[in-house]
């Protein structure tokens, strides 16, 4: 099992977030490491969709993970045990995670040797969408159970977001979720977001998704 590595953010860091965010895009993309934020409600399924790709490619790419949680390790030992190296934020209390965090994580991470790191933020809709994290890609997950409405009552989630997974589509049979409907939604607040339809459960669509984030994975090494 890797090791994990915990950091206690305890104290507010007072720093210019864009400025450093810009700092860490610039010096990740002169390293060729991609770094993407991935952002969900709890129980959308962040860990599950982690855990998936990690899969899908550890054999072609060298992936890093920060977890972030206001409590506990579990995520982070969950990815572990897949063999891929893992930084824990534990923010005390913090709903997101922002610039001078991730700068925190990464400086705990052996750049040299991975060429993907994967974000996963605080689980919510609301504060993770404000604050830029350094990541080259936004990306959220949003499941089936949580209904068709939240671009309705989380816009700017869903319009800063780079990608957009919805999980658990072996749940679609048995709710009133309409996917119609929903992706209407999202590409008013967002023409140009990436949908991908997933189940984590079943592996149905994780391909899709792994081939896209590959493909970034390339764009920034050429």
């Amino acid at each position: 099992m890797a090791d994990i590595r915990l950091i206690e953010v305890k104290e507010e860091i007072l720093s210019d977030n864009k400025t450093q965010a810009v700092q860490i895009r610039n010096d990740l993309r002169a390293k060729k490491v991609f770094l993407m934020n991935l952002m969900a409600s709890p129980g959308a399924g962040k860990t599950s969709l982690i855990l998936e790709t990690i899969r899908g490619l550890k054999d072609a790419y060298r992936i890093g993970i920060i977890e972030g949680d206001i409590d506990s390790i579990v995520d982070a030992e969950k990815v572990t045990r897949e063999g891929v190296p893992a930084v824990q934020l534990r923010t005390g209390g913090f709903c997101h995670l922002d610039a001078p965090m991730i700068g925190m994580a990464l400086d705990e991470m052996d750049l040299e040797n991975l060429d993907i790191i994967i974000i996963e933020n605080v689980g919510n809709l609301v504060c993770p969408a404000e604050f830029d994290t350094g990541a080259m890609r936004n990306a959220m997950i949003l499941s089936v159970p949580e209904g068709d409405d939240k671009p309705l009552k989380y816009p700017l989630m869903f319009s800063i977001c780079d990608v957009l997974v919805v999980n658990k589509i072996d749940y679609l049979a048995g709710s009133d979720f309409d996917m119609a409907i929903f992706r209407d939604r999202v590409l008013k607040l967002n023409p140009a977001i990436r949908i991908f339809e997933v189940s984590c459960r079943t592996g149905e669509g994780i391909e899709a998704w792994t081939e896209w984030l590959a493909g970034e994975v390339k764009s920034l090494s050429t």
